[in-house]
């Protein structure tokens, strides 16, 4: 894969993440919220990626990858919560941080890609899919936990 195709494929992915982030904004959150998690499955073909015997990179550099995604995570998480609007539904709240959140992830991985360049292409994909997987697996579980604590909090179960 050339250049341009992985910066076009990139460019798109980021693209539909945040259209459909966007759009959530205007749609209730319905059912118990495990929606809220199923990105994590389309993530489990990637495991591969790590498992490559063609990846010769240190382990060191991996859990730098790992740490590098949990700060990531980090402006994702403060940046995604949910309310409760007048038609007693669920939402994701508006909050156009989260955009700049993204953005920002997306730039600066973009940055990182063109100082790593010096690494195999194999060695620099399973790094970066680490530093996917220290994002996106702990923003997703806990706006998962925030959406349930704000369904119990909402809906309280009803004694009988």
């Amino acid at each position: 894969m050339n250049g341009s195709t992985f910066y076009v494929m990139i460019a798109a992915i980021a693209a539909l993440v945040l259209w459909r982030r966007t759009r959530s904004m205007y749609r209730p959150i319905r059912g118990s919220g495990i929606r809220l998690l199923i990105p994590l499955l389309f993530m489990l073909p990637a495991v591969s990626l790590l498992f490559n015997p063609d990846v010769n990179e240190p382990a060191w550099s991996f859990g730098a990858a790992l740490a590098l995604g949990i700060v990531f995570s980090i402006p994702l998480i403060w940046t995604t919560n949910y309310e409760v609007r007048e038609d007693k539904l669920i939402y994701a709240k508006k909050n156009w941080g989260f955009i700049v959140a993204f953005l920002g992830i997306v730039i600066f991985r973009f940055a990182l890609r063109q100082e790593l360049s010096s690494i195999d292409p194999q060695g620099q994909m399973a790094l970066f899919m680490m530093v996917a997987f220290g994002y996106i697996i702990p923003w997703r579980v806990v706006s998962f936990i925030k959406f349930r604590r704000l369904v119990s909090q909402s809906y309280p179960a009803t004694e009988s």
